[in-house]
Formats: structure tokens, C-alpha cells, sequence
């Protein structure tokens, strides 16, 4: 088993807290990987996998486990089905951003807007990461995942992982454990082979992040730098001298809630109608058919609500903090909460809970967590 000396999680996280596991371990190969999550399976052993340590609140406490650091790497490029694209095949542990680079050079389309995005690639389907409109559903083919209940390795089509916003059917919800217990071995995309030069960009989200009129056109690299300035910008950008970006990225996740009950908020607010539910159409026979149709359920699509506007304007602003606490919001972004030095897990989960307990009081709205909490309560 390829272990090493223990750290502090602190030391693991970009939120720089949590306590000391009792083992740690590290895989650099796929097969350690699983030889060593199934030997943990059948000793029963408390275990947790690390990744980039980018979407993880760990608790102060001692963790009385095994704690697996997920390092292995690789990109391999393989044939697409589809013309004019191309699939690559990656590694769990391989940076995100460099893949993200790697692709943008090569001249493949597809996941460029998530430029900048922290973390290994094995994590982005268990909440299908997204930024400026592009989601990783849209490029991801399929996963192979080792299955905590069986021990054995499968590959599994992405239209089974229930993706869906900053969801799927691996991610562990605060409070609930993942409806499919497993861990992401490697990842396969698929994507556009555009080239080097300009081309249109897709999608009015990431058009109007980069403040481009409909119809228009730019390089792959024009995108990333551009996505890559924007996130600096907001201290969503790691940068060990800047304590903004001692984060777990954007805390909580913006809301989705019924049409009805949006009308109710501020006109202000910033608002996204989702997209409709699909129904299937009704037959109705002939001999029965009354010269009414049926009401279709539903009504309005859903809409999804910006938490950065209601922490806001519930009187938290950026640089928002308790007295005496070492956690305070970034001074770039109200969605951010962040380790302004020597801070606690508990001293960050105290701000979590203040804004969601004002966040509620004033709109009627409870954010949700977006980081796995481990050993922490909200």
C-alpha cells in the first residue's frame, strides 16, 4: 500500500482546515487505486478520497481513517464515432485546468468556458461542474467507476450518472449519502475538433460573460484567457497570495425555485428561467376524446436565483465577517467564504450558518451547501 506521512487536511484543501487523518494514503496508478479503496471496503475501514482538495470543508477534529489522495494522471486521445471530433480519454487524479489548457492547444472545443476551475478531472461529473453556461454533461461520454458496493470496476454512459445542475448520482449531498456510492477511476469527453482560429460562440451565458454580441467569433485561446481574467478577477483563480482565493470556490448553490414563488422576490433580482420539463405527449382514443384537452402539469419552468444577490442583500457584503472570526466572505464575491488566515472549519461553518439563517429570514430561500462537509454541521 503506497502510504506516506500523515497531514493535517489543512494542508490537502483550498480552504487550508481540517484536522489530522490516521493514515494517508497515495495512489499514483489506477491500479492502486483500487486495490487500495477495495482493501479499505473489506477491512471496513473509514475512508475518504482527496482530490485537488478544491470542493471539500473538513472538520477540525481528528479523523480516525484513511484518507486515499487521488494522483493519478494521463491523457489518452482516442477515435470519435462522430466526424470532425475527437474523445480523450483522463485519468481521475489529472488536473482540471491543464486538461482544460492541453484541449484549448490542441484546438478542441467543448470545455474551454471552465478554464481556471479547480480540482482533478475525476471530480467534475460528481456535480457537473459548469461555468458561463458550459457544463461537463454536455462533453462527457462516459465514466469508469469502481462500485464501493461490488468492488468492481465498470464503465458507465453519463445519461446514467443523473447529472444535472451541480448534481448527479455520485455526489454526496450535505446531509444525504450519494444515491450510487462509488469513485470516479477516469473520464471520457468528447470534443469539437475546431482548430486555432475564430470561431462562433455558442451559448448567450458565456456570450454575455464575454461581453460578445450574438453572431460573434474568436479563438479557443481568446476564450480561456478572457474566462481566466474574469475568475481572477471575482478571487476564483488559486493564487497562494491572495486570500480570496483560500476558498472552496462558491459555497452555496444558486437556488432553483418555482416561477410562482420567484414573483414573489424583488424585481431586481438576477434570474434565470429553466428550461421546461419534457412531457410525454397524451393519446387520447377517438371514441373517449370530449373536445378538451388535458391541462399539462407544471406550468412556468422553474427558475434559478442568484445566492451571490440574496447573501447581499440580506446585509452580508463582500469582506463580510463575525467579530473575532478568522472567516469572512471574499472581498471579490459574496459566494465565496474564505480562510483570511489561521481560520477553523468551525469558524467557516459559523459564517455558513449565519448567512443561510439570514439568506432564509429575508427571502424565504435556504441555500444549500455546494462543498462535501466532512466531520462539520450546518
Amino acid at each position: 500500500m503506497p502510504e506516506i506521512a500523515p497531514v493535517p487536511l489543512a494542508d490537502l484543501t483550498t480552504l487550508q482546515v481540517g484536522g489530522m487523518p490516521r493514515r494517508l494514503v497515495e495512489a499514483t496508478t489506477q491500479d492502486e487505486l483500487v486495490e487500495v479503496l477495495t482493501g479499505l471496503w473489506d477491512e471496513g475501514e473509514s475512508w475518504l478520497v482527496v482530490g485537488g482538495g478544491s470542493n471539500l470543508l473538513f472538520g477540525d477534529d481528528e479523523f480516525d481513517g484513511t484518507v486515499v489522495l487521488v494522483r493519478t494522471s494521463g491523457i489518452e486521445r482516442i477515435s470519435s464515432p462522430r466526424e470532425g471530433y475527437v474523445r480523450l480519454k483522463v485519468q481521475a487524479g489529472q488536473n482540471w485546468d491543464e486538461l482544460v489548457a492541453q484541449t484549448v492547444a490542441a484546438g478542441l472545443r467543448g470545455i474551454e468556458a471552465m478554464s481556471g476551475i479547480p480540482g482533478t478531472t475525476g471530480a467534475a461529473p460528481i456535480q457537473n461542474v459548469g461555468a458561463y453556461g458550459q457544463e461537463i454533461v454536455e462533453t462527457l461520454v462516459e465514466v469508469d467507476l469502481l462500485d464501493e458496493a461490488t468492488g468492481e470496476v465498470s464503465t458507465v454512459l453519463a445519461s446514467e450518472l443523473g447529472l444535472g445542475l451541480r448534481t448527479s448520482v455520485l455526489k454526496q449531498h450535505y446531509g444525504s449519502v450519494p444515491e450510487r456510492p462509488a469513485v470516479i477511476l477516469s473520464v471520457t469527453l468528447e470534443l469539437e475538433q475546431v482548430g486555432h482560429g475564430d470561431v462562433p460562440v455558442r451559448g448567450p451565458q458565456l456570450r454575455g460573460a464575454l461581453g460578445l454580441e450574438e453572431g460573434a467569433a474568436v479563438s479557443l485561446a481568446w476564450i480561456r484567457e478572457t474566462v481566466l481574467a474574469i475568475r481572477a478577477g471575482k478571487g476564483m483563480v488559486l493564487d497562494a497570495a491572495d486570500r480570496d482565493t483560500y476558498s472552496a470556490g462558491s459555497f452555496f448553490q444558486n437556488p432553483v425555485v418555482s416561477a410562482e414563488f420567484a414573483a414573489t422576490l424583488p424585481a431586481d433580482m438576477p434570474r434565470w428561467p429553466m428550461a421546461p420539463v419534457e412531457q410525454d405527449d397524451v393519446v387520447i382514443p377517438l371514441d373517449r376524446f370530449d373536445g378538451y384537452l388535458p391541462t399539462r402539469d407544471g406550468g412556468m419552468p422553474p427558475v434559478k436565483l442568484s445566492a451571490a444577490w440574496l447573501i447581499e442583500h440580506a446585509g452580508m457584503r463582500r469582506g463580510f465577517s463575525l467579530p473575532r472570526s478568522r472567516a469572512g466572505l471574499s472581498t471579490k464575491h459574496a459566494l465565496a467564504l474564505t480562510n483570511r488566515g489561521d481560520a477553523t472549519a468551525e469558524e467557516i461553518a459559523a459564517l455558513a450558518r449565519l448567512i443561510q439563517q439570514r439568506v432564509q429570514a429575508e427571502f424565504g430561500v435556504l441555500l444549500q451547501p455546494e462543498p462535501v462537509l466532512f466531520g462539520v454541521e450546518l
